[in-house]
């Protein structure tokens, strides 16, 4: 039995430069193995090179160098079986206008092969919200509606492994919220998830394991939880019992003050105890009415681990 729904080892694209252009290395040796079962955050800044991946995966994109496992079929071994494998709704909205969405999906599953009685067009469309538009050309579906379909489009061949890149990107609330019901249904099915979206707070609700890209390298890969247990800096709020003005606080203690009148006092808690700071904020004097801390989140690990590299 393979533990890894997808095995990535020492993976490198070069493309080649044009017009005198200098060739670009979009990926520098990636490592990464993505457990079965799971929903795996896939994110990094734009240029990262979590496209390019994608798209290797997906069997559009030739790599340079290195090897990609998909389901456990060598993609250079068993490119059919490892294409197979696999469905991968993309960002852009590449539908033929004139088909209806039970055309595209039928279509969609002719081309990976899946005779005509084992097709389940009505229940993908049923899945997707779509089953009273089945006839519709696709050119008069909404821009939600066509991106329904691309979900639908890329689970006609039963796949083992979804691959969703920004899926709920420029899409309102409802259907972002559709989206992901139906992400959680496919995973407790036993669907591997990888998602890309810039939408951090998305990963940190849905994924389980996260791993970050940039400059063509993982910088980091680890769970949800450990990946937010990385980085330490907390942040104190302190509402004052009476206005009160910025004062000066001690090294490894940065202070600010809301529009409301609440100071808010970050610091590093493997270098300065919460104590300290209510020390700092005694010792000026202040008078506390009520107090709160926050946590880091995805968003502050993900600059963290980005910035500067």
């Amino acid at each position: 039995m393979i533990q890894d729904a997808i095995q990535i080892t020492d993976l490198h694209k070069t493309y080649a430069g044009s017009k005198g252009a200098p060739a670009k290395e979009a990926l520098k040796g990636v490592n990464l193995a993505i457990p079965k079962g799971s929903i795996f955050g896939l994110l990094g800044p734009n240029g990262a090179g979590k496209s390019t991946l994608i798209n290797i995966l997906a069997g559009l994109v030739l790599k340079s160098s290195g090897t990609v496992s998909i389901w456990g079929f060598d993609q250079d071994v068993n490119p059919r079986q490892s294409r197979a494998s696999i469905g991968v709704m993309p960002q852009e909205l590449n539908l033929d206008p004139f088909f209806s969405p039970r055309e595209a999906l039928n279509v969609q599953a002719g081309l990976y092969g899946v005779p005509k009685a084992e097709r389940r067009s009505d229940e993908i469309l049923e899945l997707v919200g779509l089953s009273d538009k089945a006839n519709a050309y696709a050119r008069t579906l909404s821009g939600g509606m066509r991106r329904r379909l691309l979900l639908g489009k890329a689970l006609v061949h039963h796949p083992h492994i979804l691959v969703l890149d920004e899926p709920t990107a420029g899409v309102d609330i409802e259907l972002r919220q559709m989206l992901w019901a139906n992400v959680r249904k496919l995973n407790e099915q036993g669907m591997t998830i990888v998602l890309t979206t810039h939408y951090l707070e998305e990963a940190e609700e849905m994924c389980d394991e996260i791993a970050i890209i940039n400059h063509g390298q993982v910088v980091a890969r680890d769970t949800t939880a450990h990946l937010l247990g990385s980085i330490d800096q907390k942040t104190m709020v302190i509402e004052p019992d009476s206005p009160t003005d910025i004062f000066e606080v001690p090294h490894g203690i940065e202070l600010s003050k809301t529009k409301q009148g609440a100071l808010r006092l970050s610091y590093r808690a493997s270098q300065t105890s919460a104590d300290a700071v209510l020390e700092a904020v005694r010792t000026a004097g202040v008078t506390i009415r009520d107090v709160r801390t926050e946590q880091a989140d995805l968003e502050d690990v993900f600059l963290e681990l980005t910035r500067g590299r």
